[in-house]
């Protein structure tokens, strides 16, 4: 979020919360993103504020609820408050549980797994309109394609980019098989170590796909506790999923700190591992 809309921001979830009947003098900032991530005290709430255009909170929302119901291990809304989208001096706020870290932070690949095909057992009884994996493709495309967005992408890097996310995007959907609901981004930073178990957050990337494609996001251990992995598949997505993220780390308006540096470590691993694999970004 541009920080000149932070303080805005923060001050709109107190005033939200407060008027919700929940009692919210001060708020610390977990994260700042698209979106801004607060831990509202003393009540000690989850706010995610975002700008009233850019957010997709009402599909969030009834996602998680749907998704609660239904056993998957996702992070829970608010239970004191209605479950809805808040709108408030041009922002969306939505409330959610807070849950206190466990320790230790560091999560076993196998749970890991067990915690990722749980989410996607019950997603799988889920009937929701979402986007195709594709489609995320198709922005990151757009963006490599569009010079004043990315004035800083060498022409070298920029052709190796757009013909990474276009030959794999076309290998992994002519491989076929099944699709479902995915997470989207099930990368550690959207998976919480609670006392309730590890619960996934951060629904708002959902879209359909091989469940390969969500596991491209998570450490390459946890691949291989995943049941019923087809690993030629999951080695083109890990590859696509690296291009894509490296693409928004090349936008002139992303915010990640220090993403610059890790894009372009992301292009030596990415021309790494078409090499190591085999692949030809010209296919």
């Amino acid at each position: 979020m541009q920080t000149s809309e932070v303080r805005r921001a923060v001050d709109t979830a107190i005033s939200t919360a407060s008027s919700l009947g929940l009692t919210a003098d001060d708020a610390i900032v977990l994260h700042d993103s698209n979106k801004l991530t607060l831990r509202l005290l003393p009540c000690d709430v989850l706010a995610r504020v975002a700008p009233v255009a850019q957010q997709v909170a009402q599909f969030e929302v009834e996602l998680a609820q749907r998704l609660a119901a239904s056993g998957c291990p996702v992070a829970a809304l608010e239970p004191r408050v209605e479950p809805r989208v808040h709108e408030r001096d041009g922002f969306a706020v939505t409330l959610w549980t807070y849950y206190e870290p466990v320790t230790p932070r560091e999560v076993s690949p196998a749970d890991y797994a067990t915690a990722l095909d749980l989410l996607h057992a019950g997603m799988r009884t889920v009937d929701v309109p979402t986007p195709h994996f594709t489609d995320r493709v198709e922005q990151a495309q757009r963006l490599v394609a569009n010079r004043e967005r990315t004035p800083a992408l060498a022409d070298a890097d920029r052709e190796l980019l757009g013909d990474t996310l276009r030959s794999l995007r076309r290998v992994i959907v002519e491989r076929g098989g099944a699709e479902q609901l995915l997470h989207g981004e099930p990368h550690p930073g959207n998976l919480l170590a609670t006392q309730n178990g590890l619960l996934f957050i951060d629904l708002e990337t959902c879209c359909r796909g091989p469940v390969e494609f969500d596991l491209a996001h998570a450490p390459d251990e946890v691949g291989e506790h995943y049941p019923g992995v087809d690993q030629d598949m999951l080695r083109a997505c890990r590859i696509l999923v690296l291009a894509m993220i490296t693409t928004w780390r090349w936008d002139r308006d992303d915010q990640l700190p220090d993403g610059r540096r890790l894009a372009g470590e992301w292009l030596g691993r990415i021309r790494a591992a078409l090499d190591r694999n085999g692949l030809d970004s010209h296919g």
